[in-house]
């Protein structure tokens, strides 16, 4: 367990093992998620000298969940129960690391789906962290190929969708996608 100053004055020192495992006990004992101490504060004021854990919240491992899944890779909702961290991600565009965008759709559908993930994983996340997906197409007539690809890279994921057909920034991007991931 690591030790920080939070204030005070005079001499410090920690909590008895016993006094810390009764306060974990008694915060445990009410069902909500467990805490973990994980480090010592050091305490001013009233309780100055006295040096208290601080207590962490473990993450669920599945703190997220699709309501009424399609079965298509989207739901028609997604709860995010108590998230400590969110990742707002903007408008992901099919350009590639040489500045190069692909012809085709399912090329920059693919792309545009791996500048997700990079984003995600920069965040510490991934994609079963994702909460809400906003795919902007440029023409109608790629729906069908869209579904396509973002069930491949999805899978069982199922977060918030909405698709928007949008006149796109630059006319050789045929989609755009920005995503909400919560951990």
């Amino acid at each position: 367990m690591s030790s920080r100053r939070c204030g005070g004055g005079a001499a410090y020192r920690t909590l008895e093992p016993a006094v810390v495992f009764a306060l974990d006990a008694a915060v445990n004992s009410s069902g909500p998620p467990p805490l973990l101490p994980s480090r010592r504060i050091f305490c001013g004021g009233a309780l100055a000298g006295l040096a208290v854990p601080s207590l962490g919240i473990a993450r669920p491992t599945m703190p997220n969940r699709a309501i009424n899944p399609t079965g298509v890779s989207y739901a028609q909702a997604h709860l995010a129960e108590a998230p400590t961290r969110w990742l707002f991600v903007s408008g992901q565009i099919p350009v590639d690391e040489k500045d190069q965008v692909p012809a085709d759709f399912e090329s920059q559908c693919r792309l545009v789906w791996r500048n997700v993930e990079t984003q995600l994983r920069a965040g510490g996340m991934s994609l079963q962290d994702l909460v809400k997906v906003t795919v902007f197409l440029s023409d109608r007539q790629y729906r069908e190929a869209n579904y396509k690809v973002r069930h491949e890279v999805l899978g069982d994921c199922s977060p918030a969708l909405t698709i928007i057909i949008a006149d796109i920034y630059d006319e050789a991007w045929l989609l755009e996608i920005e995503a909400i991931a919560a951990v």
